[in-house]
């Protein structure tokens, strides 16, 4: 369950972009991403003590790094699949899971701000106090957020590991829609061809789970769902990040307050409290155990997301959320001894060379524009 990234899994994350203030040096991606995180204003020298390292250690870095983000992300699948679908533990309470790693996420925010008031030279972190008013601000992302993160789960639920990546795939579909219909930002073609391949595996990958007799219709429904949350999720951190002060982390914490008051009527609507009670593990260490363990894992993919951003860049970002959800299905297939046709391994890779070729068209585009000089540069250099 990818979280922060809100969001994100968000999950999706705020993309940095290079500033360029008069009279001032030019502020590095990596540098403005760490600003929003810890919520500070200002560039210090970090981002050039950056460029001084040697190359072998920015390199051993960069992998120590993204090492971390494939292992934490997919740790966390895994173990949200055994969370909510295990034969051994058998907890129908997808809604209580949620809840419950929701309330880890705040409350290690929390601890984490007072940890850092306290001993400031250990902890780098926000500080964080629960106002109503900004509360009341992030709701309407509080909303998205907990319909991103309990279709995400939901989806895990009823399918499996292996066709989780392709369930949840048509998010940058739902971007590009989201982008047109309520920003009124058109795509290119290529853009649109990268899109065209990501549905087009998506059906085939639907249409093989089909025929081996696999397919949940319930799942794949919750999983589109989840992919509109997620595009959802990107647009409303936008406008509601100037609430929390630019800090992600500010956010991460009011977002799941947010989420823990609001599914507590959902606990006792559909009866998951009764169905908690007569668990017959729910005085067990290891039950308690694994779901304190996928809080962890929940608040630790939103760090170490920000920290692959950080040390690469948002583009190298989503290729390595690519690989690495390319891994993640060929583990499943391994780890639970499935046998797949090859039509549902070219579903699967329609799906990552789709997403692959639509970050690397948005990548250069974006390379494109910044290298363009604007009408006004363009006559001011004329008139000299």
């Amino acid at each position: 369950m990818n979280r922060l990234s809100v969001g994100a899994s968000c999950r999706d994350h705020p993309k940095a972009e290079p500033l360029h203030p008069r009279g001032r040096a030019p502020l590095k991606r990596s540098r403005i991403l760490h600003m929003a995180l810890m919520g500070t204003s200002e560039a210090s020298g970090d981002a050039e003590a950056e460029e001084e390292k040697p190359f072998l250690l920015r390199a051993l870095q960069i992998a120590l790094v993204v090492s971390l983000y494939w292992i934490t992300s997919i740790s966390m699948v895994f173990l949200n699949k055994y969370l909510l679908d295990s034969p051994s533990l058998r907890l129908d309470t997808p809604i209580f899971v949620t809840f419950y790693q929701c309330l880890v996420t705040a409350l290690l925010c929390k601890s984490l701000s007072t940890l850092a008031t306290y001993c400031p030279g250990a902890v780098d972190f926000p500080t964080l106090r629960l106002d109503p008013r900004v509360a009341r601000s992030v709701l309407p992302l509080s909303v998205v957020f907990i319909g991103m993160i309990t279709f995400n789960n939901l989806c895990l639920k009823y399918v499996g590991v292996a066709f989780y990546n392709v369930g949840r795939s048509l998010t940058t579909v739902f971007n590009v829609l989201l982008s047109y219909l309520l920003l009124k930002q058109t795509t290119s073609f290529y853009a649109l061809l990268a899109c065209g391949i990501i549905i087009g595996g998506f059906w085939l990958g639907v249409d093989q789970e089909g025929a081996e007799g696999t397919l949940s219709w319930v799942g794949t429904l919750f999983g589109i769902l989840a992919s509109l949350c997620v595009s959802l999720n990107a647009i409303y951190t936008k406008k509601v990040l100037p609430a929390v002060d630019g800090s992600i982390w500010r956010l991460t914490f009011y977002n799941n307050v947010n989420a823990c008051v609001l599914f507590l009527p959902l606990l006792l609507l559909l009866g998951e409290l009764r169905a908690l009670c007569n668990f017959p593990q729910l005085g067990s260490s290891h039950f308690w155990g694994m779901m304190t363990l996928g809080g962890l894992f929940g608040f630790a993919i939103g760090y170490v997301t920000g920290l692959q951003i950080k040390f690469t860049s948002p583009l190298t970002h989503n290729v390595s959320g690519t690989a690495k959800a390319c891994a993640q299905t060929v583990l499943a297939v391994l780890h639970y001894e499935e046998t797949k046709s090859f039509l549902w391994w070219t579903s699967n890779m329609m799906v990552l060379g789709g997403s692959f070729a639509y970050t690397w068209v948005r990548g250069w585009e974006m390379k494109k524009t910044q290298e363009e000089p604007s009408p006004k540069e363009e006559k001011n250099s004329m008139g000299v």
